[in-house]
Formats: structure tokens, sequence, C-alpha cells
């Protein structure tokens, strides 16, 4: 029987005659690409790589080694494709990205809409991005804002993408897949509640208070320890502010923010109630314009994907391959087809960049329905 140090020189040995025909494979997979850059052939077949797969499955000896060497063929075959995909982008042949480059996103001549009423967090964080003095307007949906700008009505919208608590915002991912809208900006603004009520109040006074059904989860702690005060959900933290000041009853109050009482002429009753001190949420930018600029550094796109073993795995090892850092990953239901789902991402990179150019390249031929929703 062998011992330990002779098998594994025996593996040594495999290992090198491996490493030799790996390379010898690749210098081969070289002049595929070659040919399919000469001819403008597609490098994914879906076809062709199904039946090299049921080939070299049927040669191995034990189930344990079918699988492992259907495993090991479709890392082979995905890094042909890869080294294809980079001949295909620095042959041209990627076609141009339907997107310009501009010096700078033009902000003082911008009209915005926001979703919400005056003192809603999306205008703060439209203030922030665009300035106190941007010209504004707010309409009652995302969907409405949406349509705003591919109406042509608002130049950019400002829509909540992300909390750092609540999570997506996924009636927002929705519309950007729906919608030939695109992403330029993003802003992150601090989510910090505030107990509001009319000036003169004071907290014994209180027996009903209206926010966001979000805001009141996010503020539980404290709520619940005034038992007696009756809860009431409505469509944002703005409303409830605008509520209390209309209502002119003293008994209620609003959780918003500080700049929402501040617009409506309300008191603070107790400030930053949330239950998490680091509460924040992330606003994009959106507009109906394909454009970027050079300092762009975060792209956004969404796919869809077969139903396949490892379909997925095999689409993410794009952005290994090309060194490409993926900061975020959601799924969400793909309407009307059940159990079906789209993927979003977002990931470190410009739209300029040979490596961004060659991942999306392989993304690109390898899932289904590949949108790029900005770079920003």
């Amino acid at each position: 029987m062998a011992t330990l140090d002779e098998l594994r020189m025996q593996l040594d040995e495999v290992d090198d005659e491996i490493v030799r025909l790996f390379e010898k494979r690749m210098d081969i997979c070289k002049e595929v690409g070659k040919y399919k850059v000469g001819c403008g052939r597609k490098v994914f077949d879906r076809q062709r790589e199904s039946s090299k797969l049921a080939d070299v499955e049927g040669k191995a000896s034990t189930d344990f080694n079918k699988k492992g060497i259907r495993e090991l063929y479709q890392q082979l075959m995905s890094m042909s494709r890869k080294l294809q995909y980079q001949q295909l982008v620095r042959a041209g042949a990627l076609g141009r990205l339907p997107f310009i480059e501009m010096p700078s996103i033009d902000m003082e001549n911008a009209r915005i809409v926001f979703q919400g009423t005056e003192g809603a967090y999306s205008q703060a964080a439209m203030r922030k991005y665009f300035g106190m003095d941007c010209n504004s307007f707010h309409v009652g949906t995302f969907r409405e804002a949406m349509e705003a700008i591919e109406e042509g009505a608002a130049d950019y919208a400002v829509l909540p993408i992300e909390n750092a608590i609540a999570g997506a915002v996924n009636e927002v991912y929705d519309l950007l897949a729906e919608f030939e809208n695109y992403i330029v900006g993003e802003t992150i603004l601090p989510v910090t509640h505030a107990l509001c009520a009319l000036p003169g109040a004071k907290v014994s006074d209180i027996e009903l208070v209206y926010s966001k059904a979000e805001a009141l989860m996010q503020t539980s702690r404290f709520l619940n320890s005034h038992p007696d005060w009756q809860q009431i959900s409505v469509a944002n933290t703005a409303v409830a502010a605008k509520k209390i000041i209309e209502d002119g009853d003293g008994r209620q109050a609003a959780v918003c923010s500080a700049y929402a009482a501040e617009i409506y002429g309300l008191s603070v009753l107790s400030e930053n109630i949330n239950d998490e001190g680091e509460n924040c949420t992330r606003f994009i930018v959106v507009t109906n314009q394909k454009v970027f600029t050079k300092e762009a550094k975060k792209i956004s796109i969404c796919f869809e994907l077969p139903h396949e073993p490892a379909s997925l795995y095999q689409l993410l090892s794009h952005f290994v391959y090309n060194d490409l850092n993926m900061t975020k990953i959601e799924s969400r239901p793909v309407e009307g087809r059940n159990w079906e789902y789209r993927f979003f991402i977002d990931f470190d990179g410009n739209l300029a960049d040979p490596a961004v150019k060659n991942a999306i390249r392989g993304l690109r031929e390898e899932s289904r329905n590949l949108r790029i929703f900005g770079n920003y």
C-alpha cells in the first residue's frame, strides 16, 4: 500500500498534466475566439454546451464522477467564454453601449419631481442633492413620478430605493424594470423621526399618533411605552404632519422629521425616537436620458435567468473574473410568470472601463432581458 507522501507525489504528477492540458485547451479556445470575431459568431452556444456536458458526463464511471465532471466542464467552458469575450472587446466587437458620457449632470436648469408632499423625506433628499432652491413639484405615487420624467414634465425624479432597516423599496425596483428611465445619481439621507404636535401641546395630551406604517414600526419601542396611544397609519410622514396642523387637534401627534415639523409649524415633543440610531434611506435620481459622467462609479443592472442548476452562479462569475466588486443583489418575481425571478445587481465600475464592457458582454449573452439602469 502506497504511503501518503507517495500518493501526493502521484497527485502532483497528474496535476502537472492537468495544467499542461488546460493551457493547451485555452490556446485552442483563443483560436476559436479569433474565428468568432472574424465571422461575427456569438460566443455562447447553449445547445453546443449542453451537448458537450452530456457527452463528457456519459464518459465518467460513477454517479459521483459524473456530477464532478459536469461541474468541471461547466467551469472550463465558462472560462473559455470569458476569454473569448475579452477578445471581442479588444477587437471592438462589443457593440456601442447606448449610454452617452457627459461632463456633468445639468442641475441648474432642471425641474425635479418627488413623491409625497411638502415636508416628505423625498423632498429633503431632493434638496440635499439639487440644492434648496431647485425647481420642483410633487406627485402622489412613485408611478406618477416615473411617468412625469418619461413624458418630459420633469427632468429628474428622486425616489427611495432602500432603507437601512426596512430594506428594498420593491415598488421602485419594479418600476425601474417597467419604465425606460435611468439612474444618474444617488444620495443617502439619515432618517431621524420625532414626535411632533401642535404648538403648546404636551406629551401628556397625546391620544392619537399618525405616521407611515414603516415609521410607526421604526419607532415602536418609544410608541409602545405609551400603550394608551392609538397608532394610525397614513400615506407618509409628511401627510401625518400636514394632518395635525389641518385638524388643529391638540390630542394628535405625528411621527415625522424635524424638517416636516418646521415646514408645517409643529412643535417637536420628543427628538430621535428611532429604535435604531443608524437608520438612513438611499434615494436614486432618475431621468429619461441614457447618460453618465466620467466620475460615475456604480452601475445598476437587472436580468432574468433560465431555471437551470447553477445559472445564477455562472452569471455572477463574470464579476469575479473581471475583478468587479458586486455591492448588492435583490430578486423580484417576474409578473405573469410563476416562480421566475428578475435579479437586480449593483456593482462598482464605469461603463467606459474595459472590464465592465467585458462583464456586460458576457452577462448579455448568457442571461435574458439584461437592462442597464444606469452608471452614477
